[in-house]
């Protein structure tokens, strides 16, 4: 779960995301779906984390996972768990430079300029999970204003150079909301270490 711009200025949306997927603690289906293609017991980068569902999943899963937040209180429990950076990554650079992990993991959030960021933060083979609120959703609630929604079609544009092993755009029921949801490999150079043989990955769950 991850804090986001809200609505009202002085207000962020932690309480909406603890309404998603039906209790604070399950972790994204999505996540869960594509978990196993980042590597074992690699690394992962849990962006805007708040209170740690997806840090706490990853960590259990065997993975070293570093998560950042702007809201040190809802973090300070997950320490025992992640490396925790506590950090606004919307009015400040970005504070973890030029470091690469196996997977970046968002969800619920949305700040455009962070995505070259992002993308850039994936190691050779590292695995790009996105998951956030999509245009329609503002018929159902908040987030409503356009900045914090999707455009069809925008998180393929923003993989760029990625290689999309899967994507939707779409609605949800439990709770009701739109989405827009995107795995993405950034594929390592032919002879590279992290480069498999054949570039295969296994679609689980279906």
């Amino acid at each position: 779960m991850g804090s986001m711009r809200s609505d009202a200025p002085s207000e962020t949306l932690h309480l909406l995301h603890r309404q998603v997927p039906g209790h604070a603690g399950a972790p994204s289906d999505w996540v869960a779906r594509w978990t196993h293609l980042i590597r074992p017991e690699g690394s992962v980068l849990d962006v805007a984390c708040g209170n740690g569902r997806h840090v706490l999943y990853l960590a259990s899963q065997g993975f070293h996972v570093t998560g950042v937040d702007r809201d040190a209180a809802a973090v300070e429990p997950l320490r025992p768990h992640a490396d925790i950076l506590v950090a606004d990554i919307e009015n400040n650079p970005w504070p973890l430079g030029e470091r690469q992990f196996d997977a970046v993991v968002v969800t619920n959030y949305l700040w455009r300029p962070l995505w070259p960021h992002l993308v850039g933060a994936l190691a050779p083979g590292g695995v790009w999970i996105y998951e956030t609120f999509a245009r329609g959703h503002e018929r159902l609630g908040r987030p409503s204003r356009p900045e914090f929604l999707l455009k069809p079609g925008e998180l393929l544009q923003a993989s760029q150079g990625l290689r999309v092993v899967a994507y939707e755009d779409g609605t949800l029921n439990t709770p009701p909301r739109f989405i827009q949801r995107l795995c993405a490999v950034k594929e390592a150079p032919a002879g590279d270490a992290a480069s498999p043989a054949v570039n295969a990955y296994p679609l689980l769950g279906r």
